[in-house]
């Protein structure tokens, strides 16, 4: 088996690319077992949308500070990159554009290959759990001008880890967008993928209203159920904007109008619509605008309510449900009676 590797070759850049793919699509087949290497995989229809947004450009810098097996990351560099590139503009794409941080060794190696076989020949990859970083610490030369990132959910984080951050909480999520606002330049741009509870859960009514009061949250993109396979959470985008206060806050509610599952993935032309009527922030069936004076000032709940949406029928009253039941009874019970009679 060994020589059989050693004898193959990656010499041309179509046998790197095949390569790059084969290596891609294995980080999605573990993704979709929910297993290893799942665990660090996001769904690239989404990055490739959350980028299109974003949109980097050549001398601004990209940070993951979660980077997982480096999507983002290596997304971000084939957006950027075009044909008519000048090699002063290569160079800086290549040594002074993207930077990751992970925590877990497994990832960190994914990642680190991954870039180099999409063509990152050196990442600026850090094996470092981000969440020990105080963030009172952070100074201007570690900033970024656009991040974009899906940091792990999940509750429990350490009380020593808590104290690096102004807004203690054991989710993680809630620390990473703490750390995420103070990556950002000022005028630098996020788009973060956090579970949708944080829109609506008390513990993080404190970070809400610090997200509104020193950034710009313009746009929530709600995402279906198992979006994401295996993780059995829904999510949203976050896009922000630092340096400036909310006024308002542009929703997105995603839906294929199908089920998605390992077999029926995500795909790139469902997020076509999002990405059009992003541009103007317009409202659709599927988009309205939430007005920061509409958003209550203690609570400061951004939960996803679409006022276009159809109304649900009421729920009905326990008792009528139970009425119900008995009357169908007496009329089955009556049916069957009058069966045993022609017998």
């Amino acid at each position: 088996m060994l020589e059989i590797v050693d004898g193959l070759e990656f010499n041309t850049q179509e046998a790197k690319h095949e390569l790059s793919d084969l290596y891609e699509s294995r980080i999605k087949r573990m993704g979709n077992a929910g297993r290893n290497g799942g665990e660090y995989y996001t769904p690239r229809p989404l990055i490739r949308a959350m980028l299109k947004v974003m949109d980097p450009k050549i001398g601004e810098t990209v940070y993951d500070g979660a980077c997982g097996s480096a999507g983002f990351l290596v997304e971000a560099y084939g957006h950027m990159l075009t044909p008519e590139i000048s090699a002063t503009d290569f160079n800086t794409l290549q040594t002074k554009t993207f930077y990751g941080q992970e925590k877990k060794s497994l990832a960190y190696i994914i990642a680190i290959m991954n870039m180099i076989l999409h063509g990152i020949t050196a990442p600026n990859i850090r094996r470092t759990n981000t969440l020990n970083e105080n963030v009172m610490d952070i100074q201007e030369k570690d900033r970024h001008d656009v991040i974009l990132a899906n940091p792990p959910f999940g509750s429990g984080e350490r009380a020593e880890v808590q104290q690096n951050f102004p807004i203690k909480s054991g989710e993680m999520g809630y620390l990473f967008i703490q750390h995420f606002i103070r990556k950002l330049k000022a005028g630098g741009r996020a788009a973060v993928v956090i579970k949708n509870t944080f829109l609506s859960n008390g513990d993080a009514a404190a970070l809400r209203r610090e997200l509104l009061e020193t950034c710009d949250l313009h746009t929530v993109l709600d995402c279906p159920a198992k979006v994401f396979q295996g993780a059995g959470v829904k999510t949203v985008v976050l896009f922000f904007e630092k340096g400036r206060k909310t006024h308002k806050t542009w929703f997105y509610a995603l839906d294929p109008e199908r089920s998605l599952g390992k077999s029926s993935p995500l795909r790139d032309d469902e997020l076509a619509e999002f990405v059009a009527l992003q541009k103007t922030r317009g409202d659709s069936p599927k988009s309205w605008t939430v007005q920061r004076g509409d958003i209550d000032a203690e609570t400061f709940d951004m939960s996803v309510k679409n006022p276009f949406a159809p109304e649900e029928a009421p729920l009905r009253a326990p008792a009528e449900i139970i009425e119900d039941m008995l009357a169908r009874d007496a009329e089955t019970a009556a049916i069957l009676e009058e069966i045993r009679g022609m017998l």
